[in-house]
Order: structure tokens, then C-alpha cells, then sequence
């Protein structure tokens, strides 16, 4: 029995309000997979928090569940997340730090309502962060900061604050503020509730802190934290209080003011006052362009758009999944939409709820979620599924490659797996192979980001499909599409110089691979009839 449309149209607000949606990013070894971990631990999703590095007793941490991440220690590759917590539907997604995954990372952040800066307490701004940061402000999110590490030698939460602001040229309200530094971290004093949340350590930072919450004046709090700490920290609340930004939820939600926590993930001070605050203040699922046409989450008809391909997370099936954000509407398990770039109906029966590699078969979902969907090899980044054929949203944002390998099969008898391990790779569209033009064996040209994807991408193919390769490296360092300006393409016309070559891209498309920028500046000076592009035109 249908619902009445009042009934019906209140249960989908309703159900859009409570998502949140967001990313967490920062700097490499920042602790950002650390405090993924701990908010998974604090919301329910995880009995016990796994370990970024530790020894082999220690789960590892569930959002890096690539083998290589495990062995390393670091994210490769962004990772889906989902739990419900205090009435809230959590989508979070857990991103790679290196600037060698930032196209991984970038591609997330346009599926994000809002984002959780990690930074050192020890180092504060980094480039990557910087980065990162700026995708986001050009998007207009809402901007969390945790100033995490507290508990090792820091540098000081003014100092913090004024390069928050000073660096990212952003306003910052402290939520908390941190009793002591390095050891002598006691834990942090809420602003707005005017309370103190003591914390005690727990082995490996595997369970949650038992806290002690008192108010600024109590015996314990007294009794508990050195007057060395206290006296200090009373001067710099009163200049915060004095001095310091207003708080204003209009602008967090604008982008204008990022809230700013101080904790340490590890040992799971100030988590889950992070977590209660961040989920509290942050933004629901907002409305997304199609053209010039804004569509509100709360639209009736279904669409969403892909972010992100993942080969092979089941190695059992060897299976892709293509990671969807549901941009409006309700999803339903068996549903019929078009796919906006081929015009195709499509009906979509084998969808998912995600847990990192962890799956489980979803049959609703609204405006918001993330979730993904098995099969449909003719799904690509950046493609509408939607069942208004009007809705077609705005391009992913891509990025020219600057590293080049060329990939040899040393083992022709592994041909075949070889050649299926490169195809499905290929189709996460972070590698792109490029091929020789008029080269007698067609050798993959592997072209990526950052050089660190080639050692990925190796050890891919040889754990998830048996097949052994070689890199072997280049010269080239930039790559320029080729436009012949609506003429009949004429190659003997070009003058290539020395260290110039040209290839073909997998659409057909006619790139050039020079060594240097001013190969460049010659290459147009001599080949006036043409235009070198950054990326394809088309």
C-alpha cells in the first residue's frame, strides 16, 4: 500500500536530514585512518579499533583493506565507511594522504557534503593539507578541523589557531581547548558547555577513554591537573573569550568558519566529543548543479552520479564496483534509470551498502548515501544515473598525469592474466595507458599522477590476478592532447623534436609526451596549425 504523498514526501526529508556525508582529510601521517578507526569505534561499527601500524596481534585498521595498505601502513586508495550512530546515517569516507592518490582524493571531495581537516599538533599546516584544503573551499563545504596529538610534544594551540587562520585565510572557533601539552595532556576543556573532560589511557587505544566530566571549578579538576596547567590555560580562554571569533553555524555551514577540536586519536582523547559535535553541527545533504539547474536532494525522481570504480574487492568473483552518491530522490533495489551519457535504461538490482571491502546488499537508500553497484562494465567516473532525463550533473574534475612507465609481461605464459589484471585496473580510470603510435609491439605506456600509483598498480596485478610485471621508467614528465583545430588530422606535417613522441589514449585521441616544458614552447612555436590541450576536449 502506497504511502499518502504528505507522508511520503515527510519520510524522505526526514530520511535526508539525518545524512551526513563527509571526508576525512589531512597530510600523510597526520592520523587520519587513526581517527576514521575511532569514530567506527565510538559509533558502533567496530568492537575493537584496528592499528595504522602495529604489531601482529593488532587488527589491522578497517579502512585500509587492501593487502598493501596493511604491509605499509599508509591508504592507497579512498575507502567507504557506513554506520548509524545517535540517529544519524554516517557515510564517511576515508581518503588516501599521499599527493600520489590526490586525484583519488579530489574525485571524493565532489561526493562530500562536508570535510574533517586532520592536522599535527607537532607540525600544523602541510602541503597536502593546504591542498586538500582549497578543493574544498572552492566547493563551498563546511570545513571541521581536529588538531590531533596532543599527548607528544606540540606546538602551541594559539600558534595552531593563528596558522589556521593566518595560512588557510579561513575564521577558527575553538569547540575545545587542550589542558597541557605532550605528557602532560589531561584532556580538554568543551567551550560551550563550560565543562572538563579529564581522559585516561587505555592499552593500544583499542577501547574507548573512560572520562571524567567536570565543571571548571570542581575539586577533581583541581586535584587532577597541575596549577602550572591551569593558570596558563585560564589566560588564554579568557583572551579566546576577549579576542577571539564568535561563534556562527551560518558561516561553518558557508565555509567560512571551521570549527576547531584538539584530541589525540590514538589514545581516543576528545573522539567522541568530535564525533557528537562534528555530526550535531555539520551539513546535510545540500542541492547539486545539473547545467544551470539546481537539484534539491528532496527532488522526486532518483539521481546520483559516479565517483569511483574499484576493481577486484572481491577477489573471488573478481568483480568492479562503482561507487554512487545518491544526489536526490529515493533509490529502491531493482529500480530502471538512464544512464545520462549512452541514453541506456539500466536496471539496478545488484546494489550494496559498504563497509570498506565488507559489503551487504542495500534495497533503499535516499539522497546523501554512497553505495555501490556491481556489474555495469559501461559505468565510468563522472557518468548520471538518474530517472529524469533532464539531470545530467556536472563533469568530475581531472587531472593530466606527470609520471610515465612503460608495463612489460616478462611471462607471455601468463598472457591472459596478465591482459584481464590490466583491463580491469585500467577501469578505476587512476591509471591511464597510453600506446606508441606506429610502435611495432604495442607496449602499455602506464601514466599516473604520482609515481607511487606504478608500484600499486604492480603489485595489484601480481596479489589480486597471479600476473608478474615490469616497470620500466621514462623520460617524459608532461602530456598534451592533440587538436587539429577541425581538420583532417595530417601527422607528416607535425615536427616533432628530439625526446618528442606522439601515442593514442583509450578513446583514440592523439597525445604528445615531452620531457620538459620548454619541448612545449617549440613544439607549438612550430606546429602553429595545431593546439596542445591539457586534457582531452571531448
Amino acid at each position: 500500500m502506497e504511502l499518502p504523498y504528505e507522508c511520503a514526501g515527510m519520510s524522505l526529508r526526514t530520511e535526508i536530514e539525518r545524512r551526513r556525508t563527509f571526508a576525512i582529510i589531512s597530510h600523510p601521517d597526520a592520523g587520519k585512518t587513526t581517527l576514521t578507526e575511532k569514530f567506527l569505534l565510538y559509533g558502533g561499527a567496530v568492537q575493537l579499533a584496528g592499528a595504522v601500524r602495529g604489531n601482529k596481534n593488532q587488527r589491522a585498521a578497517a579502512s585500509d583493506w587492501m593487502e598493501l595498505e596493511k604491509k605499509r601502513g599508509i591508504s592507497v586508495s579512498s575507502t567507504v565507511l557506513q554506520f548509524e550512530y545517535n540517529g544519524y546515517a554516517v557515510n564517511l569516507l576515508d581518503t588516501p594522504g599521499h599527493k600520489d592518490f590526490s586525484e583519488d582524493t579530489y574525485r571524493v571531495l565532489t561526493a562530500v557534503d562536508a570535510a574533517l581537516m586532520v592536522i599535527d599538533a607537532g607540525k600544523g599546516i602541510e602541503s597536502q593539507t593546504r591542498k586538500l584544503f582549497e578543493v574544498c573551499r572552492k566547493r563551498g563545504i563546511p570545513i571541521f578541523t581536529f588538531v590531533n596529538k596532543c599527548d607528544r610534544p606540540s606546538r602551541e594551540p594559539l600558534e595552531i589557531l593563528d596558522e589556521v587562520e593566518s595560512v588557510l585565510e579561513i575564521k577558527a572557533y575553538p569547540m575545545n581547548w587542550p589542558i597541557g601539552n605532550g605528557a602532560l595532556f589531561k584532556g580538554v576543556y568543551a567551550r560551550q558547555e563550560n565543562q572538563v573532560h579529564l581522559f585516561e589511557k587505555v592499552p593500544g587505544g583499542s577501547f574507548r577513554a573512560p572520562v571524567t566530566i567536570k565543571g571548571f571549578n570542581d575539586p577533581v579538576v583541581r586535584d587532577t591537573v597541575d596549577a602550572s596547567i591551569i593558570d596558563p590555560l585560564v589566560e588564554e580562554l579568557d583572551m579566546l573569550n576577549g579576542v577571539g571569533e564568535a561563534f556562527n553555524h551560518d558561516e561553518v555551514l558557508k565555509g567560512e568558519l571551521t570549527p576547531v577540536f584538539f584530541g589525540s586519536a590514538v589514545n581516543n582523547f576528545g573522539v567522541q566529543l568530535l564525533l557528537d559535535k562534528f555530526l550535531e553541527l555539520s551539513a546535510q545533504p545540500s542541492g547539486r548543479f545539473s547545467g544551470e539547474k539546481l537539484v534539491e536532494p528532496d527532488h522526486s525522481d532518483f539521481s546520483g552520479f559516479i565517483f569511483k570504480i574499484q576493481a577486484n574487492m572481491d577477489p573471488r568473483h573478481r568483480d568492479r564496483i562503482a561507487f554512487l552518491r545518491v544526489c536526490s530522490g529515493k533509490f529502491v533495489r531493482d529500480m530502471w534509470v538512464t544512464h545520462a551519457k549512452t541514453g541506456k535504461k539500466h536496471r539496478l538490482s545488484s546494489s550494496h551498502k559498504l563497509f570498506a571491502q565488507e559489503r551487504q546488499t542495500v534495497d533503499e537508500a535516499w539522497a546523501g548515501d554512497i553505495i555501490g553497484l556491481v556489474g555495469h562494465s559501461e559505468f565510468c567516473i563522472g557518468d548520471t544515473l538518474t530517472e529524469a532525463k533532464d539531470i545530467v550533473f556536472d563533469e568530475m574534475p581531472r587531472f593530466p598525469p606527470e609520471c610515465f612507465a612503460f608495463l612489460h609481461n616478462p611471462n607471455k605464459g601468463n598472457d591472459k592474466r596478465f591482459r584481464a589484471g590490466l583491463s580491469q585496473l585500467l577501469l578505476e580510470g587512476v591509471v591511464q595507458a597510453l600506446y606508441l603510435r606506429n610502435s611495432p609491439t604495442p607496449i602499455p605506456l602506464l601514466a599516473a599522477v604520482g609515481p607511487l600509483q606504478f608500484d600499486v598498480f604492480k603489485h595489484r596485478l601480481e596479489a589480486e590476478y597471479g600476473a608478474e610485471s615490469r616497470m620500466e621508467s621514462t623520460a617524459w614528465t608532461t602530456v598534451r592532447w592533440l587538436d587539429w583545430n577541425g581538420a583532417t588530422p595530417d601527422y607528416a606535417s607535425l615536427i616533432l623534436p628530439g625526446g618528442v613522441s606522439l601515442a593514442q589514449d583509450s578513446h583514440d585521441d592523439t597525445v604528445v609526451l615531452f620531457p620538459n616544458e620548454w619541448l612545449i614552447r617549440f613544439f607549438e612555436e612550430k606546429n602553429e596549425h595545431v593546439r596542445l590541450t591539457k586534457m582531452p576536449s571531448n
